[in-house]
């Protein structure tokens, strides 16, 4: 039997559906970025992040406790904060959304456990948002006149995939990694090389310095398929750092993060440009934090010249982890008719990026 306010929550979201400038106030934690946004339709009205980057580099990882308590100190203060600066009242809200996974449990917790309250007390429906989704949303916010069909190469910290997107909630997995991510894989080859964590923006800096003499290989290369694997070409960069140093000869770590960054971005940018050809679409996105890298984007945009595709890919404010392309988000799941969560909401440390909501 529905409560009062879920009652009140399906009715508000039926007269939102038609609506486009619905204000949204989303909430992102899955990680070490503590994101509050709020948006009026496809327009950002305020974006607050609390980075964690500087306290985690001593650490040379996240470490997820720590990563929680700084969320639970900042998340009040971001979401006052957001709100004062979309120059909105609590009252103009329309719907509260929230990442529920993919991310760290803890974290995610925080987010889930705030936005909960705040929309139960406001009074407003609350709306569950797939995080890697999120990712793809973001594209939405920086090209107003992005529509699907498309492909969309997903490349970030915990995930990389290739999929084939319908329409804004219907999407196709074509591709995803069988092992380590992208992300992940710069993080392990910066900290082999001694450089500071995050590793992705310490490889792209060191790789300027140097060139791709390293051979390398290309997992996965004959399987004419879209997955990818990232461990071995993760291994084959320790292997020869270490066979290098055990051997006592000089080698450059500017060639080694040139020759991985240059080989990562093939396989990536490869994968994508096969299933646009392969699916008859002349449109590909690039979304996650990955999708940040300079040379990611180069290669992208010479391989799109080449082959007469559209690239698009989100600023470098929307590519890491925040909340705008959450309520981006959102906004698609209220215009297609998604149910509003209820209160029993639980995080979820993995998600299917094909899950439109909790399962």
């Amino acid at each position: 039997m529905l409560t009062d306010y879920e009652k009140s929550c399906a009715l508000q979201l039926e007269k939102l559906r038609e609506k486009e400038d619905i204000t949204i106030l989303a909430l992102e934690s899955s990680c070490d970025e503590t994101a509050c946004a709020v948006t009026r339709g496809r327009k950002v009205l305020s974006s607050v992040i609390a980075s964690q980057i500087e306290i985690h580099k001593r650490y040379g990882g996240v470490v997820p406790e720590i990563a929680s308590r700084n969320h639970v100190m900042a998340i009040s203060q971001i979401t006052a904060q957001a709100i004062a600066e979309a120059g909105i009242k609590k009252e103009d809200i329309d719907c509260v959304a929230v990442t529920y996974g993919a991310g760290l449990l803890g974290a995610l917790l925080i987010g889930v456990s705030f936005a909960k309250a705040f929309a139960y007390a406001l009074g407003k429906p609350l709306i569950a948002v797939n995080h890697i989704r999120g990712h793809v949303a973001a594209n939405y916010i920086a090209d107003p006149d992005l529509k699907p069909p498309y492909i969309c190469l997903i490349a970030s910290g915990g995930h990389t995939a290739v999929i084939k997107v319908k329409d804004y909630e219907d999407i196709e997995l074509l591709g995803s990694t069988q092992d380590d991510a992208c992300g992940e894989a710069f993080d392990k080859v910066a900290r082999v090389l001694g450089l500071e964590y995050p590793g992705g923006p310490q490889i792209q800096r060191l790789a300027k310095e140097g060139r791709p003499t390293v051979k390398l290989p290309t997992p996965l290369r004959n399987s004419g398929g879209y997955d990818f694997s990232y461990s071995g070409l993760k291994t084959a960069v320790i292997n020869y750092v270490h066979t290098m140093e055990q051997k006592g000869e000089e080698f450059s770590k500017a060639d080694v993060a040139c020759s991985f960054q240059e080989k990562a971005v093939e396989i990536m940018t490869d994968a994508a440009v096969r299933a646009a050809k392969n699916h008859g679409l002349d449109t590909i996105v690039v979304a996650g934090g990955v999708a940040a890298n300079e040379r990611l984007r180069e290669v992208m945009r010479q391989k799109a010249e080449e082959y007469g595709f559209r690239v698009c890919y989100p600023p470098l404010t929307l590519c890491t982890d925040n909340a705008a392309m959450i309520a981006s988000e959102a906004y698609n799941l209220v215009r297609s008719g998604a149910e509003a969560a209820d209160i029993s909401l639980d995080a979820s440390a993995t998600v299917r990026i094909t899950d439109v909501k909790p399962r």
